[in-house]
């Protein structure tokens, strides 16, 4: 009898390695259900793969899984300079949750509003969350999400003369001219297309190129030599309403990505 027992011992340890089971062996657990999450990495596709339906030891928690992303990447462009964390739903879906901003005054530091120039002033803060497709499971790639924007934009013109501002040809602003804007929306969707080829298993590029409906942009104040005027922001605010001006934001960026 004790022979048979103790034959029945490595055979339920092999059956524990196939079965999601509990194994009693003599009124005592031998083995607990183990489960093995098999990945591999698809260089062409850029996305981790799951290869088995085991379960690893019961089921992974929701915090197991967001605090540990497929990759992780740094990007720079005309949202600002960031960072993303993406988590692969798929072999053809990436969740991705990024944050972008800073001074893009490197990028750009004048704009054009109607027949005058401005010097522009820049505080970006975009944080968004998306999903990259890859419909071909390749390297091309169509970007899918909602920015929300917190972007803080100064628009200067010092030493001006005679500036006509809103249409208005009569009268024209001089001396320090000043005005806040922001944008009218706070979520912007975006849509982007974009590249990413891998160099190693680890590591890759990407680049993308769209836009993103932002609603356009208000004016919150307005001064001339520090002093408040309403005429100012009221007239601005005509012009940039006569452009449309950033109500379709430019979306342009590279960068980097590391894969877990």
């Amino acid at each position: 009898m004790k022979v048979l027992k103790l034959a029945a011992i490595p055979a339920a340890l092999i059956a524990t390695s196939a079965f999601a089971e509990t194994v009693v062996v003599d009124q005592q657990v031998v083995a607990e259900p183990v489960a093995v999450s098999t990945t591999t990495y698809d260089p062409n596709s850029g996305v981790v793969k799951n290869t088995t339906t085991q379960l690893v030891s019961g089921t992974r928690t929701f915090f197991d899984t967001v605090t540990h992303p497929a990759a992780i990447s740094a990007e720079v462009g005309t949202l600002g300079y960031g960072a993303n964390l993406g988590w692969a739903l798929n072999d053809k879906t990436e969740l991705v949750v990024g944050w972008a901003g800073g001074d893009i005054g490197d990028l750009k530091d004048t704009i054009d509003i109607q027949d005058n120039t401005f010097d522009l002033e820049t505080d970006y803060s975009n944080p968004y969350i998306g999903v990259n497709l890859r419909p071909a499971a390749n390297w091309f790639t169509v970007g899918l999400g909602t920015i929300v924007q917190d972007n803080k934009v100064t628009l200067k013109s010092n030493n001006a003369k005679d500036v006509k501002i809103g249409n208005n040809d009569v009268v024209g602003y001089s001396g320090n001219l000043e005005a806040s804007v922001e944008n009218k929306n706070t979520m912007a969707p975006y849509l982007t297309l974009g590249f990413r080829p891998n160099i190693t298993n680890n590591f890759g590029l990407f680049g993308e190129i769209g836009a993103a409906y932002t609603g356009g942009q208000k004016v919150t104040d307005a001064k001339i030599n520090g002093l408040n005027r309403a005429d100012l922001a009221s007239d601005l605010q005509k012009d940039i309403d006569d452009e449309d001006l950033a109500k379709w934001y430019p979306i342009a960026k590279i960068g980097a990505t590391y894969r877990f």
